[in-house]
C-alpha cells in the first residue's frame, strides 16, 4: 500500500481526500456547474459524501482536495490511479514497493481557480512525485474525447495523445464515452518539467 501524502507549492496545497472536505468540494462544483457537462462532480450534499467515499475506498486511488493556499479555500479535485505491473520473479523491479505507472485523472477546478496557475502547479507537483519519489516509467492522463478544454489544458503539460478508444466507459452526462489517452514517460519527464516550470514563471 502506498501511504497517503500531501504535496505543497507555492498556488496549491494537494491534501489527501477527507469526509470533512465535501462542504467545500460542493461550494467549488456549485460556483459554475455548466463547466462540468464531461466530468462527474458533487451535485448535492449527499452526493458530495458519495463522491469522497467512492475516492478515498478504492485501494489503486490516492485521491486530492485541491485547496488555494491564498485564503485555504477547497477549489476542487483530483487523483492518482496507481499500476502495479506483474514482473516476473528475479526482474530487477520484481517486488518494487512504488507503482510502476499512475494515470492523474479526475481532475476538476471550480470557476474562479481557472487560469490561476493553480492546474499548472498542481499538476507539477503530482508529476514530480510520480517521476521523482516513485520513479514511475509513464504517467498516464485521459479525458472525454468531446472535452476540447480538457484535451487542450493536458497537451499544454506536454503529454503526447496515445489514441482515442471508442466506447470506453460510461459517461459523466450518461452517454457511451470515447475517452482521449495521452501519456508522459520517464524520458519525456525532464523537458515536461522545465516546460511546466516556465510556465509557471509567466
Amino acid at each position: 500500500m502506498v501511504e497517503p501524502i500531501t504535496l505543497v507549492g507555492k498556488l496549491v496545497l494537494l491534501e489527501p481526500l477527507r469526509p470533512d472536505h465535501s462542504d467545500g468540494l460542493l461550494a467549488a462544483a456549485s460556483e459554475s456547474p455548466d463547466l462540468y457537462r464531461w466530468t462527474w462532480t458533487p451535485a448535492d450534499p449527499d452526493g458530495a459524501r458519495a463522491y469522497i467515499q467512492e475516492a478515498i475506498s478504492n485501494p489503486t486511488f490516492i485521491p486530492f482536495a485541491t485547496v488555494r493556499r491564498e485564503d485555504g479555500s477547497v477549489v476542487g479535485s483530483t487523483r492518482f490511479r496507481l499500476e502495479f505491473w506483474d514482473w516476473p520473479v528475479g526482474h530487477p523491479e520484481h517486488g518494487r514497493p512504488t507503482p510502476d505507472a499512475v494515470e492523474i485523472g479526475w481532475t476538476w477546478l471550480a470557476a474562479s481557480a481557472l487560469r490561476s496557475g493553480i492546474n499548472t502547479e498542481a499538476k507539477l507537483l503530482m508529476l514530480g512525485h510520480a517521476f521523482d519519489t516513485w520513479h514511475v516509467h509513464v504517467v498516464r492522463l485521459t479525458t472525454d474525447a468531446r472535452n476540447e478544454r480538457s484535451r487542450n489544458a493536458i497537451e499544454r503539460l506536454g503529454a503526447r495523445l496515445d489514441g482515442v478508444i471508442r466506447a470506453a466507459r460510461n459517461a459523466a452526462d450518461g452517454t457511451i464515452r470515447d475517452s482521449a489517452f495521452f501519456s508522459i514517460t520517464a524520458a519525456e519527464w525532464p523537458d515536461v518539467q522545465r516546460h511546466l516550470e516556465t510556465l509557471l514563471r509567466r
